[in-house]
């Protein structure tokens, strides 16, 4: 089975700041793998590399077996990747349902529509026109992820989705990416809550200085104790 992304032995520079120093990793399709770290330790850059803004300077990246590597951003999201960036970043000036039909892929076949994101999101419908200014950590949230599933991504990648959020939204994102995966996407997520990782991925990565120090199931990385303790720091 060809896999939703491959990474393989990625270097990514910034300037001359060398950032990811080989960082190989895959993901199968319909699962979720989490990668773990401290800040600065080269995630967000690893996602960058993967949707094309920060291209590695060597290495390959596959999507369903073709190379990606060195692809604009904007083919490489047409190909199916869809971004939940760190810090949401949503159109504050627009509504919920103006931040929702922007990125509609209307070419897509069997499409995320607006119907099926209000399903997954009611508060949204309730929600559809209020400006994204207006809405709680919470909201914005749900709002990033539905707009990346409007543009029906086959691999969705998620940069520290639960950040800034009270432990109630924790569980209802929790939720929601349990309803994602029992729908067959795939989905790569940047996160630092070690619970919420641990609860959801089927492999987990572990970062440390730009590289990759432990790869394992779950329960290899809870029996790792070691590990933990320091790159983690629980």
């Amino acid at each position: 089975m060809t896999e939703a992304l491959r990474v393989e032995d990625v270097h990514t520079y910034y300037g001359d700041s060398y950032v990811l120093q080989g960082v190989s990793l895959r993901v199968a399709p319909g699962q979720l793998v989490a990668v773990l770290g401290r800040n600065g330790v080269g995630k967000t850059t690893l996602i960058r590399s993967v949707v094309g803004f920060t291209p590695p300077r060597s290495g390959r990246i596959r999507l369903r077996g073709t190379d990606i590597t060195h692809l604009p951003s904007h083919v490489i999201a047409r190909m199916g990747v869809g971004l939940v960036p760190q810090g949401r970043r949503i159109f504050p000036s627009l509504t919920v349902e103006e931040n929702l039909v922007v990125a509609a892929r209307p070419d897509s076949g069997d499409a995320w529509t607006l119907g099926r994101v209000y399903e997954l999101f009611p508060r949204l419908r309730e929600r559809a026109h209020h400006r994204g200014n207006k809405l709680s950590g919470g909201e914005q949230q749900m709002l990033a992820i539905a707009r990346a599933l409007m543009t029906n991504p086959t691999l969705l990648l998620m940069d520290e989705p639960s950040e800034g959020l009270a432990p109630k939204l924790v569980l209802d994102l929790a939720e929601t990416l349990v309803r994602l995966k029992e729908r067959g996407l795939s989905i790569l997520m940047v996160e630092q809550n070690l619970p919420l990782a641990l609860r959801l991925a089927d492999y987990v990565y572990v970062m440390s200085k730009g590289t990759v120090v432990f790869e394992g199931t779950p329960d290899e990385l809870r029996r790792a104790e070691g590990v933990r303790q320091r790159y983690l720091g629980v």
